[in-house]
């Protein structure tokens, strides 16, 4: 590892990039480049493009998105394709103009299909129809994935794209508005026992089912893969266990010691019905996620709960 290797992190401020930037500072890395929104607009090609000649990393790693669970997906179908393609766009293009050969571009499970053989291989890619619910975020990481290819195959750039599943952590998004289902979980959870309610609603059925990972596991990979000299443009990124919704929130009320009922709104989409990884091509490259959903978890509620008092 060259410690003394420039590094941009773009979405420093989110739930995977904070993450990222912890991941580096404890590796010892010396040269972070973190920029606010405020500073720079990721949506205004010709800033990025001033920003990046200016600073000249040596990696960019690409965490800033919009992103939302899947009623915000839903709802917010054409922000949700048009910033994600700009944002991408703009990075990817723009390190390229600038002659910046490594580059970490971070995706989501969500680009295979819905109907998908399970476990998700990279290979299933494009191989069928995609989750109508968050479809214009999957076709605008899918972008994201062949852009970096085929910049990889013409201009012999060495950029990758990694594919977690579903994160959860420290600084995620607990609005009920856009927050992904297992922040709701948390929060609803943890709401109900405080207002001494005896249930929480959740949406869907409780039967779909998905895969979890730490979000300073998907940072790990971020540093690993940013140094590892890998033959694939894709790889994906998780634990490859996965659960239902039900018992995610099973879960979360046993950890606590809570005694709550759970009410599903079976009228409301489940989306894909499951998605699991397999990661045997990052096991081959030497990777593997380390951290336990338990103590991932208390970690996680420790945050929460933080973050609440902060704001109180």
């Amino acid at each position: 590892m060259n410690k003394n290797k420039k590094i941009f992190v773009a979405g420093h401020n989110g739930h995977v990039g904070s993450a990222i930037v912890r991941k580096l500072k404890f590796y010892g890395y010396r040269k972070i480049l973190t920029i606010r929104r405020k500073q720079l607009d990721l949506l205004d090609q010709n800033k990025v493009l001033k920003y990046l000649k200016k600073n000249k990393p040596d990696c960019v790693i690409i965490a800033a998105a919009r992103v939302g669970g899947i009623i915000a997906n839903n709802d917010y179908r054409a922000e949700f394709i048009y910033e994600n393609l700009t944002i991408q766009n703009n990075l990817i293009h723009g390190s390229y103009l600038c002659g910046i050969k490594d580059l970490i571009f971070l995706g989501s499970s969500c680009i295979y299909p819905k109907l998908c053989k399970q476990p998700q291989k990279e290979e299933y890619l494009l191989n069928g129809k995609l989750e109508h619910t968050n479809e214009p975020y999957a076709i605008a990481k899918i972008a994201g994935i062949k852009m970096c290819e085929n910049y990889n195959i013409q201009y012999k750039t060495n950029y990758k794209c990694l594919m977690p599943t579903n994160s959860y952590g420290p600084n995620d998004n607990y609005n009920l508005d856009s927050c992904h289902f297992f922040p709701a979980i948390i929060k609803k959870v943890y709401l109900a026992n405080l207002m001494n309610k005896k249930s929480i609603n959740l949406l869907g059925t409780g039967k779909a089912r998905r895969e979890l990972i730490y979000v300073d596991d998907i940072a790990d990979a971020a540093v690993y893969f940013m140094n590892k000299k890998v033959q694939s443009t894709l790889i994906n990124i998780g634990t490859g266990i996965d659960y239902t919704i039900k018992q995610y929130a099973m879960f979360v009320i046993k950890s606590l010691g809570y005694k709550l009922k759970i009410n599903f709104k079976k009228n409301t989409p489940d989306g894909t019905p499951r998605k699991v990884l397999d990661t045997s091509l990052a096991k081959k490259y030497g990777w593997t996620a380390k951290t336990k959903l338990k103590k991932g978890f208390k970690k996680t509620f420790d945050d929460f709960i933080s973050k609440k008092k902060n704001t109180d």
